[in-house]
């Protein structure tokens, strides 16, 4: 008779069962509230996990642990080599596994990643307009994730969901154009405050746009009929009045959601963490390439998630930005 590992539970009662895991810590584009025009020190090949690792990992995650849900990350994790492959292996272990993306390649990569059992992708997409777009990433390159998202949709990755970061001064002139777009299109569009995680430590809190603003700027076009969160999901969400659009905010600042977080993430080099703040990792590539056995590496796990504080803290006079940027920990 099948029994059921034990939860991945922390000292708060928090239940885990969503891996965050992130395949590289390189990226085709160099957003300005993410990284510098040239780029960071990647990773050497050498510490980053290879697909046995991380398939390992994953199976120890899934079978020992009760994760049942993967987010496979970066960077981009687009340039990961093989990724279809990598895909199937870990979709074959039995949990859900979806992508997040900044959509380049994508349209290349839809068919297969669906084939592969990809359940659905997030696209990060920030702008409409191919000059704003060039300036935030440095790169001229939207229409390819404009072709990426088109092709997610007809390879069957549904929902299909956007991801923007609406910054004052930069695009909150767009909030209503985006998800215009996203309902013609049949796409879930998802705002999310601007957090401090930037390479360069520039993140001012003066220029987030809040929840609560976007709120106001989307009343004043349409009705909102409130669709609450999904479980144990990051965003909120609510349908405009007389339509099927749903349109999703994820607070993190000022409308934190630690209280039901169930996340653990996993850098492409191979260290835990048990949050996105975090300002301590555990080191599994150790464990794996010392050749510690699955209870060891369960033990390891379980002991990080039961290190996990109450938050974040970024409202905090003691918060502690983490050493390590987003592309380089994984969303």
């Amino acid at each position: 008779m099948y029994t059921a590992p034990p939860p991945l539970v922390d000292r708060y009662g928090r239940v885990h069962t969503d891996l965050r895991v992130s395949l590289t810590d390189r990226c085709n584009l160099r957003c300005t509230y993410c990284m510098p025009a040239e780029g960071l020190n990647w990773l050497p090949k050498a510490e980053v996990l290879t697909d046995d690792e991380i398939v390992r990992l994953v199976r120890i995650a899934v079978t020992r642990l009760g994760i049942r849900s993967i987010r496979l990350t970066g960077g981009e994790p687009l340039l990961r080599r093989g990724l279809p492959g990598l895909v199937a292996r870990l979709t074959d272990l039995g949990p859900e596994v979806s992508l997040t993306t900044n959509g380049i390649g994508l349209a290349r990569m839809a068919a297969d990643l669906k084939s592969a059992g990809l359940h659905r992708v997030n696209v990060s997409l920030d702008t409409l307009r191919p000059e704003r777009y060039a300036e935030i990433t440095r790169r001229d390159r939207i229409a390819d994730v404009f072709a990426g998202l088109a092709a997610a949709q007809a390879a069957g990755l549904a929902p299909v969901k956007i991801n923007a970061v609406p910054v004052r001064g930069v695009n909150e002139d767009e909030i209503l154009d985006l998800v215009e777009f996203a309902a013609e299109h049949g796409y879930l569009m998802r705002f999310i405050e601007s957090m401090p995680l930037d390479a360069q430590g520039a993140w001012e809190r003066d220029k987030m746009i809040t929840a609560d603003e976007l709120l106001a700027v989307l009343t004043e076009r349409w009705e909102l009929i409130p669709v609450g969160r999904h479980g144990n999901a990051p965003a909120e969400e609510w349908r405009i009045a007389g339509t099927d659009t749903v349109v999703g905010v994820i607070a993190s600042v000022t409308r934190p959601f630690c209280g039901g977080c169930d996340r653990v993430r996993l850098t492409a080099d191979g260290q835990l963490r048990n949050c996105l703040f975090a300002t301590q990792e555990s080191d599994l590539r150790a464990l794996l390439r010392g050749e510690a056995d699955d209870p060891a590496i369960e033990q390891a796990w379980r002991n990080t998630i039961a290190r996990k504080g109450p938050g974040h803290d970024i409202n905090s006079a003691d918060f502690v930005q983490p050493d390590r940027p987003m592309s380089a920990i994984g969303g």
